[in-house]
């Protein structure tokens, strides 16, 4: 990218954060542009978008750090804060390699709510952000200071969905 990258942030109860940040990957893709995107809380191979990256490598690269099933506030395990910690790493040294025109972190706003991350050290990765390259920031509970940073802050929210209805993710729709 020629231009100066932006940071963006996805954030709000609502669904789509993820979805909308994939939408601006597939976009940079059909460019020729080059896309990582590290989820900080999910585990591989469990959601769609892991298989249909797979196909369009090394355009775009999904890397899942995270361990099945959902981490609650106050039950995460030592090994999750390890996870997400080796996670910012990776993100760091892929952010600085200059292979990438695009980085999408997802998840990381409930990583740091969870205090699995320190929100000092993603302002920090934000700060040594290369100037060309486009930042996205997904998940619910985005820190005040992580959003005034940002160059433009979209909060997703729910007026009506159908899991309160109790209908199950459908995979291949929700995942």
């Amino acid at each position: 990218m020629n231009e100066k990258g932006k940071i963006r942030v996805f954030t709000g109860e609502g669904k789509g954060k993820t979805t909308a940040a994939l939408g601006l990957a597939w976009q940079a893709v059909g460019r020729g542009k080059r896309v990582l995107m590290i989820q900080f809380l999910k585990a591989p191979e469990t959601s769609g978008e892991h298989f249909a990256a797979a196909s369009m490598s090394p355009m775009i690269t999904i890397k899942p750090m995270g361990r099945r099933g959902f981490i609650l506030r106050r039950h995460w395990k030592p090994l999750d804060m390890v996870m997400a910690e080796f996670a910012l790493s990776e993100a760091r040294s892929a952010m600085l390699s200059g292979d990438y025109d695009m980085i999408i972190l997802d998840e990381i706003n409930v990583a740091i709510y969870l205090d699995l991350i320190d929100v000092e050290d993603l302002l920090l990765l934000i700060d040594s952000k290369p100037e060309s390259l486009e930042l996205i920031l997904t998940g619910r509970y985005a820190a005040p200071a992580v959003m005034a940073r940002a160059d433009s802050v979209v909060e997703m929210r729910k007026i009506k969905h159908h899991f309160d209805k109790g209908v199950a993710a459908r995979e291949g729709i929700e995942y």
